[in-house]
């Protein structure tokens, strides 16, 4: 019975020995969450160029609210997070802002895509947000959807590849018949 209570002790002082480590790591890794998300960011330019979109710059509306006359940024971006507005643009303060998104673009910068409407037309301004900033007013939501578009990303080309390997496979597999 001594053997069980000894090991049972072994165990509950692992557990927390490794609670201690968890919850210092934890810590180490808050204070360095700025770095961590350009970090990723600037690895995930390559990927961004291909899974992106091209963001609305500007357009009219018509009667339906339908968009016409549109242009859009050059460079592509992925949406990590929307957040609640702020009242006014930066760039023009009697401008609303409608929606406001955290966006990653190609060049692997962070920026801040503020939309703003007044029936007519719509348009937006583009902000550049530093790793900190983005932690800051979209916290780790950003973080999480910039890992999962690539973590998606990567799965649908192993999907892609896994099918293609078969497609190959029956069509010489058949020529041999």
């Amino acid at each position: 019975m001594d053997e069980i209570e000894a090991g049972f002790s072994q165990l509950v002082a692992k557990i927390e020995k490794q609670s201690k480590d968890t919850e210092k790591i934890s810590k180490e890794i808050a204070e360095h969450d700025a770095d961590l998300i350009t970090r990723m960011a600037g690895i995930s330019k390559p990927v961004i160029a291909i899974i992106g979109l091209n963001m609305l710059k500007m357009g009219k509306q018509d009667s339906k609210g339908e968009l016409y006359d549109t242009s859009f940024y050059p460079e592509k971006m992925i949406v990590l997070a929307k957040t609640d507005p702020v009242n006014y643009r930066p760039d023009d303060v009697s401008k609303k802002v409608d929606d406001q998104f955290c966006v990653l673009s190609e060049d692997g910068k962070f920026y801040e895509l503020m939309y703003s409407s007044d029936g007519v037309s719509v348009d937006s301004f583009l902000h550049p947000l530093s790793g900190r900033e983005v932690i800051d007013i979209y916290r780790y939501e950003a973080m999480f959807m910039l890992y999962r578009a690539l973590h998606d990303y990567l799965k649908n080309q192993e999907d892609l590849l896994k099918s293609l390997e078969a497609t190959l496979k029956f069509i010489f597999s058949s020529d041999q018949e």
